[in-house]
């Protein structure tokens, strides 16, 4: 029996695929492509609206990961579809690491990095920027190769699955490295609002929390290795003493330690544990991304609707990404704050609360994470690069094998 992609990891999106087909090689991939009329790749299926729906789906799952080291142990090379948790493992036995990791160890590279997808950290950019080579077979079948520094580059990474099928990616690597978090509980409002950088600033990777309540929640701070004692509180918001899980009322069990003791990097930079479904599992996802000098702003422009969506939250986060050079990436030229919503799931209710969170962030010029729920069309129209990503897509499908209504609306504005 052909298995065929039914709904999203969350069961909040359902695909209609009405086939699916899993070649078992590269050769193959590009010999599926030749064939097909209209395909769409599908990986770990955690994206929460339609940009990689269609008729046919193309899945990787039958072609070996073939993990290998390259550039004297300062890259490592593997099939897109690789999850992150895999690879976390596979580089672990070579005590090496990648820079940063997505709340979540379960998503697939190809996926991230087509939409761009991060983790938290000053200086972190989003997981595309760790990648130096990427092979991807184009819409006539060609099994197209780039590396950094080459002219199209910076277009193809984060590419929506528009321009093909990523069959291999090149990450670069660094020495292994220990990470610890604590969790600090309390955080008021005025507090975040008065040291928003400050706090953002407190480790490698830190992520504040919030329900949109009459608290702002709690801090999540992820250091490095060092001599530093954790406080007994930041900002008047105090250290937990128990594990906690980012969705509050929900059990720790699936969430990474925390409590200041410290471990693998891959254990500690995601927020939950590979071995569990991730977040509560029942929801819809949402995130918006805007440049940091606006991030008290937005967060009061926020605040004077919470009436209007804080009932819908199962957890709010507040994340920094790095700057980068990638055309369709958020953080084109510019470090963001990002907003991200994990919803219940009522799909109808958080459209409307969508549209007004939309509203209130529009003076802040805010981009949504390509692969979760906004409800704005042309989004395209606000990158500046658009234009040449255009012309990068009619050289690598011209056909438009790889192209949905979903990209014609919100990525080139065809209505």
């Amino acid at each position: 029996m052909t298995r065929v992609p039914k709904a999203n990891w969350a069961g909040s999106f359902h695909y209609g695929f009405r086939d699916c087909l899993y070649p078992s090689s590269v050769e193959a991939v590009r010999e599926v492509v030749m064939r097909a009329p209209k395909i769409k790749t599908v990986g770990s299926s955690h994206s929460f609206n339609a940009i990689a729906d269609g008729e046919v789906a193309l899945s990787l799952a039958d072609v070996p990961i073939d993990p290998v080291i390259e550039g004297d142990g300062r890259q490592v090379s593997v099939g897109g579809h690789c999850t992150y948790g895999e690879l976390a493992l596979f580089l672990h036995g070579h005590g090496l690491a990648v820079h940063n990791l997505a709340s979540l160890p379960h998503i697939s590279i190809a996926g991230a990095i087509a939409t761009a997808t991060h983790g938290s950290g000053d200086r972190n950019g989003n997981l595309a920027t760790a990648v130096s080579g990427l092979e991807i077979v184009s819409g006539d079948g060609r099994l197209v190769k780039v590396t950094r520094g080459d002219a199209d580059f910076a277009g193809i990474l984060v590419h929506l699955g528009a321009l093909g099928v990523v069959t291999r990616v090149t990450l670069d690597v660094q020495p292994e490295f220990q990470v610890a978090q604590c969790v600090y509980e309390g955080l008021a409002w005025d507090k975040l609002l008065a040291n928003l950088d400050e706090i953002m600033a407190l480790g490698y990777s830190v992520s504040v929390f919030t329900q949109w309540g009459q608290q702002a929640g709690s801090i999540w701070v992820k250091r490095t290795a060092s001599a530093e004692d954790w406080p007994a509180d930041i900002h008047g918001a105090t250290r937990a003493m128990v594990n906690r899980h980012p969705i509050s009322e929900l059990d720790a069990q699936n969430s990474t330690d925390q409590l200041g003791q410290y471990g693998r990097w891959s254990d500690r930079l995601p927020h939950f544990k590979m071995g569990f479904t991730p977040s509560n599992g029942e929801e819809i996802q949402s995130e918006f991304h805007l440049p940091r000098k606006h991030g008290a702003a937005a967060i009061e422009a926020l605040l004077s609707i919470r009436d209007k969506f804080a009932h819908l939250v199962q957890a709010g986060e507040l994340r920094t990404v790095a700057a980068d050079e990638l055309w369709l990436s958020p953080q084109y030229h510019r470090d963001t704050l990002s907003f991200h919503f994990t919803w219940v799931r009522d799909q109808e209710a958080v459209n409307a609360a969508v549209g007004h969170i939309e509203q209130a962030l529009s003076p802040f010029a805010a981009l949504p994470h390509w692969g979760k729920v906004f409800t704005e069309r042309n989004i395209g129209a606000k990158y500046e690069k658009l234009a040449e990503f255009v012309r990068l897509r009619d050289r690598m499908d011209p056909e438009r094998r790889f192209s949905n209504p979903w990209l014609e609306d919100v990525v080139f504005g065809s209505n």
